[in-house]
């Protein structure tokens, strides 16, 4: 037999196994295949914490646990908005503009899954 059937065979030997694999799986599989909206790999929340990452330094900073807080809340909705297609920074600066005179009941109006991008 030629090296490239051989190695066409080790593949298709390679495949078989895979299949097997999933279908062996398939109950903790089965919502990715009905919820196609579904990601496999959590590489979205990885990416939404790299930025956390990056500062981890610098949380020696944030003064106090309340701040710690304070700023476990900030990244949070930063990264909300950015996942929601929405410019955090003109986002925070509009919502900081009008906390004042916003009624406390409808506050979460501004959250940024609920503003136009």
């Amino acid at each position: 037999m030629p090296e490239a059937e051989g190695a066409g065979v080790h593949q298709l030997l390679h495949d078989r196994q895979q299949n097997r694999h999933i279908l062996g799986n398939e109950p903790p599989l089965r919502p990715y295949l009905d919820h196609g909206i579904l990601e496999l790999d959590n590489n979205t929340a990885e990416r939404a914490m790299r930025s956390v990452a990056i500062g981890r330094k610098n949380y020696l900073f944030v003064g106090s646990q309340t701040g710690g807080k304070a700023a476990a809340i900030a990244y949070t909705l930063i990264e909300t908005a950015k996942l929601n297609g929405i410019d955090p920074q003109a986002w925070l600066a509009d919502t900081l503009a009008r906390i004042p005179d916003y009624k406390i009941n409808r506050v979460d109006d501004l959250l940024p899954w609920k503003t136009a991008p």
